[in-house]
């Protein structure tokens, strides 16, 4: 027992040897950082330098020997936290990036430089392999994930639960929640709140509040981030024929059914990473908890209303989608437009985003990304500019202008 003690505190004054030589350096080197890591609770709990960077580095000299922290290391002392984010759509990000047919074509300055989709992905979680092809290629940086929220070294868990912390990923073309939380009611009480002109015991929920519920880090939603669904591989029970045959379109544009509507390789990467929910069991029990988070502040009648006319807003904006989408399938079929080679089907991929290759195609992928997206976004944050003219309206002119486009190809002009 004696002994055990005496280890035990020869380790620690070892390693607060250690972190005072680290300081004694980093001071001169990196200022910002010994200054974020004093005021972060990690400084006064006594987890120093060597806790999460190994104890190899100790010169300038040998200053790649630095580990570079990964969940394990948090998972160390925040086991249920690495463990809730590895089950939630997050942790999956890294690979869903790389699983895009067209990813690499891109720069790797914006993919594994994450000057781009990388600088957003990157809160995935990477294989070892993956990992060490990011050091050899200069880029071993972006491996913590936990840190795209609780950024280094304060680690701070009151930064991670501001609405701002999403900001940086969850802004701009294809998902601005962050302007639609920000303008819609629940944002701007919020702020006010902050700013006093609301009293403390004001409801105004952030971003975290009816995404993370009691600090879960599993961040989950019932329709997922393209908002499809299936009940195996049929419609959702109560909705109607027309909505899933018109959803069955743009799953077949997304690559994961056939033209006869067979399941493909692309359902089993999703089923397997959990993008979407393909059961009516799994819609139901994200929907169940995001209707018990709203009723904390409405009625539960009204919170099941409010959701119910976002369902509607998909319905109708998928009818508008799928139309497009077939007017452009009908191309490839006739010998109008040629197929590219690398889709799989007469259908046009969205999963190629930019990279479709004529500007009908261009059209439709705006059509779906940018703009379906707003429109069911909008509606789910509330925000009702968003959801009419940055989403529905545009779609409605989407539509025309493939319309257009697709005449004049039929007319050889």
């Amino acid at each position: 027992m004696r002994y055990a003690l005496t280890v035990s505190v020869l380790m620690l004054l070892s390693g607060m040897l250690l972190a005072d030589s680290c300081v004694t350096c980093h001071q001169k080197e990196t200022p910002g950082i010994v200054g974020d890591w004093k005021a972060s609770k990690h400084f006064s709990e006594e987890v120093t330098c060597s806790t999460c960077h190994g104890d190899a580095h100790n010169s300038a000299e040998n200053a790649s020997l630095a580990k570079i922290p990964t969940p394990e290391t948090c998972a160390t002392c925040h086991e249920d936290q690495v463990a809730q984010y590895k089950k939630g759509k997050h942790s999956i990000a890294w690979a869903a990036m790389k699983a895009m047919p067209t990813t690499h074509w891109k720069p790797s300055q914006l993919i594994e430089g994450m000057k781009g989709c990388g600088g957003c992905h990157k809160i995935g979680l990477k294989s070892e392999e993956e990992i060490a092809e990011l050091k050899k290629n200069g880029s071993g940086f972006g491996t913590a994930s936990c840190d795209a929220c609780h950024t280094r070294h304060t680690f701070s868990k009151k930064e991670a639960q501001q609405p701002e912390a999403c900001r940086t990923c969850h802004m701009g073309f294809d998902h601005p929640q962050w302007e639609m939380y920000s303008g819609s009611k629940h944002g701007v009480r919020y702020m006010m709140k902050r700013q006093g002109v609301l009293p403390e015991s004001a409801a105004a929920p952030s971003c975290q509040t009816c995404h993370m519920q009691d600090g879960n880090h599993e961040v989950r939603t019932a329709w997922g981030f393209l908002a499809v669904r299936t009940n195996g591989l049929a419609k959702y029970p109560g909705e109607s024929d027309e909505w899933w045959n018109n959803r069955v379109t743009i799953l077949q544009a997304l690559g994961v059914l056939s033209p006869e509507g067979k399941p493909t390789g692309r359902l089993d990467v999703v089923q397997q990473a959990d993008v979407a929910r393909l059961s009516a069991e799994a819609f139901d029990k994200e929907r169940e908890k995001m209707i018990k988070t709203c009723s904390q502040c409405h009625s539960e009648n009204f919170a099941r209303a409010e959701l119910r006319k976002g369902d509607e807003v998909i319905e109708a904006g998928d009818k508008l989608l799928a139309e497009a989408i077939r007017i452009v399938a009908d191309l490839y079929k006739d010998g109008i437009l040629q197929k590219p080679e690398s889709y799989a089907f007469n259908f046009p991929d969205l999963l190629t985003f930019h990279d479709a290759p004529t500007p009908i195609e261009q059209r439709l992928f705006v059509m779906h990304l940018k703009h379906r997206m707003r429109l069911f976004q909008g509606a789910f944050h509330a925000n009702p500019d968003y959801t009419l003219w940055y989403g529905w309206n545009e779609m409605v002119m989407d539509l025309s202008e493939i319309k257009r486009l697709a005449k004049e190809m039929r007319a050889g002009k």
